[in-house]
């Protein structure tokens, strides 16, 4: 059962938080139905994006063999058989997308995006470089939309474009990792030749650069401070760009960017920095 958790990625549910964004910027917390609903869609999301991920660690049997910590995963080292995999599969991803139709053909249809999208990702897409960790970025686009969805709020152009550029900014994160086993002798990827050190570490500077300055524009934005009224809402902004640093000192300095995920999870500068930026979002809005 620990192998089948292990291959479900459990820890990487984190990344499905991305689906209460819209109830989080709408302050939408007194709508316990909208609440409800979210939940049950962070629940499907969670189901069928393990459904990808066993799909992909499919795939990968023998390049993960080859990684110095991939080839621990459950099928890669053969603690899970491939029947088992192929079952999970179908299982968790017709449960889900099952009970989304049942929810609305709206959350459905993203769901059944997602899934069709990585599907490709897995075959064919993940090969080929800057294509790749935009369909990454657009995974975490689709969770937004699966939250407004069902809370039937329109997310802001600011909040779209910011979840896009932060998880671009994570994927080219975990791509340098990649191009450091490369220069070590482990070629983990075959996409990896359209990377070198040179284009990540650019390419992640004007992400952060990008994320930051539009993070500062949506919360100076006349339609945000008057929905929430406030104009104060920019001092926030303290805490992204702290998170953001911190990020790129894990990145560029400890070079330990492999999974964003665990460096959130594991890192207790960036959870405390994350949990203060909530604070202080919620604490201007309700005080000011």
């Amino acid at each position: 059962m620990g192998e089948i958790v292990k291959l479900l990625r459990v820890q990487h549910y984190i990344k499905n938080l991305f689906i209460f964004l819209p109830l989080l910027f709408s302050f939408s917390f007194a709508d316990t139905e909208s609440i409800r609903d979210t939940f049950f869609v962070f629940l499907l999301f969670s189901l069928l994006a393990s459904s990808v991920y066993i799909f992909n660690d499919f795939l990968d049997i023998n390049e993960d063999r080859a990684h110095p910590t991939k080839k621990n995963r459950p099928l890669a080292s053969g603690s899970v058989s491939k029947k088992s995999g192929v079952l999970l599969i179908i299982a968790l991803s017709v449960v889900s997308l099952g009970l989304s139709l049942l929810q609305s053909t709206t959350l459905f249809g993203i769901l059944l995006l997602y899934f069709v999208l990585n599907i490709f990702y897995s075959i064919k897409l993940k090969h080929i470089a800057i294509l790749d960790i935009f369909i990454i970025a657009s995974g975490f686009v689709l969770r937004l939309e699966a939250g407004s969805s069902v809370a039937d709020i329109e997310p802001s152009m600011w909040i779209t474009s910011m979840t896009f550029l932060l998880a671009l900014f994570l994927a080219l994160a975990k791509r340098r990792d990649d191009v450091l086993l490369a220069l070590d002798g482990q070629q983990t990827r075959k996409n990896i030749d359209g990377y070198n050190l040179e284009f990540v570490n650019a390419s992640m500077v004007l992400m952060a650069g990008v994320v930051i300055v539009s993070y500062i524009m949506y919360t100076i934005s006349p339609a945000v401070t008057a929905r929430l009224g406030t104009e104060y809402l920019y001092l926030t902004s303290f805490f992204v760009i702290l998170g953001i640093l911190r990020y790129m000192q894990i990145t560029f300095v400890e070079e330990n960017s492999g999974s964003p995920t665990r460096v959130v999870i594991k890192d207790t500068f960036l959870k405390l920095t994350i949990f203060f930026w909530l604070l202080s979002f919620v604490g201007i809005v309700k005080l000011t």
